[in-house]
């Protein structure tokens, strides 16, 4: 979900076809919001290349209602020792379609006749599409490599049918000042979809008793706010964005691998509008990054009496770009 122009056109019978992209690298670690710094400078730290293009589609049936499809390619590169022989750096890769998802959209107000403010909610499936089991090879030693399920992180997919829950909101002060609200959560009732944590080899045992050792299907979620103004054919908007995912999910059980947290990013755009076309720039920069405990942690905590925490890379901020144009 991009949340940069979702009532891009209003018409009734208007098609609009949008090409969402977005890179980020991971690299910096956590464990909550304290970076372990060391990681960068003893070259230990897990490094991941995202790259990812979202196609989507939406048909406006009237002013109020709309319904649209995505569909995203991915292609991630993952550098690291400690998945490897722990001496030399190796990387696993995946490459292809994630997860689709599919939502009808509704104003709760009709726009011909408020246009100063508006809300708009959002109901929507996603579908286990994407290859949550991608497998690459993993080094052992010089000559010995391993096949297994990659990193949770660069999966293509969480195996899980999820409900999506959306609203975009705004309030506009003039023709060409407004503040917006865009909010998305992902609800993921499955609680894990059965891959393996040990990349093609055996769970250890303290991972089994705590449920670390098969990943877990997480809830996500996003809020952005801020404020936003129009010159001619120009938009020039800043605010907050935050995205991440929950320890526990809101529906369903909630053990397994996953690294929850978040990410508190202070994100400016700038869009461009020729007619039908748009074309937008984002690039949300991290303010405050936040790996919480999970579940397997909370478990391990309780049963040692030792408080664990996990760790996660961030990125320093991300790259979202695109282009949506409407037709009849």
């Amino acid at each position: 979900m991009t949340g940069h122009d979702e009532a891009f056109s209003s018409k009734s019978g208007t098609w609009t076809f949008a090409v969402n992209n977005r890179y980020f690298k991971s690299f910096r670690h956590f464990v909550g919001t304290e970076e372990q710094k060391q990681r960068v400078d003893e070259g230990t730290e897990v490094i991941n290349h995202v790259f990812s293009t979202e196609l989507g589609i939406t048909r406006q049936f009237n002013n109020r209602w709309s319904f649209a499809f995505f569909a995203p390619l991915t292609s991630n590169a993952r550098s690291s020792l400690y998945e490897h022989d722990s001496k030399h750096r190796y990387s696993t890769y995946s490459f292809g379609l994630g997860d689709i998802r599919m939502a009808a959209y509704y104003w709760l107000v009709n726009p011909g006749k408020m246009s100063k403010a508006n809300m708009q909610v959002g109901l929507g499936l996603k579908l286990p599409t994407g290859d949550y089991k991608y497998t690459d090879y993993f080094h052992k030693t010089d000559s010995t490599k391993i096949l297994g399920p990659v990193d949770q992180s660069i999966q293509l997919g969480d195996g899980g049918t999820g409900i999506t829950l959306e609203t975009n909101a705004f309030y506009a002060f003039s023709k060409k000042a407004s503040v917006f609200f865009n909010g998305f959560y992902l609800s993921n009732p499955r609680e894990q979809n059965g891959v393996s944590t040990a990349r093609g080899g055996v769970p250890s045992a303290s991972n089994i008793a705590y449920g670390s050792d098969v990943m877990s299907v997480p809830d996500q979620f996003m809020i952005r706010a801020g404020a936003s103004y129009a010159l001619k054919q120009f938009s020039f908007s800043g605010g907050i964005r935050m995205e991440g995912i929950p320890s526990e999910d809101l529906i369903g059980g909630s053990n397994g691998f996953r690294r929850p947290g978040y990410v508190l990013s202070a994100e400016p755009v700038v869009a461009f509008r020729v007619k039908q076309t748009q074309l937008y720039l984002a690039v949300p920069v991290a303010v405050q990054r936040n790996r919480t405990q999970s579940v397997p942690d909370k478990i391990r905590t309780e049963r040692t009496g030792v408080y664990a925490q996990g760790d996660a890379a961030f990125a320093d901020y991300s790259i979202n770009f695109g282009v949506a144009f409407s037709f009849k």
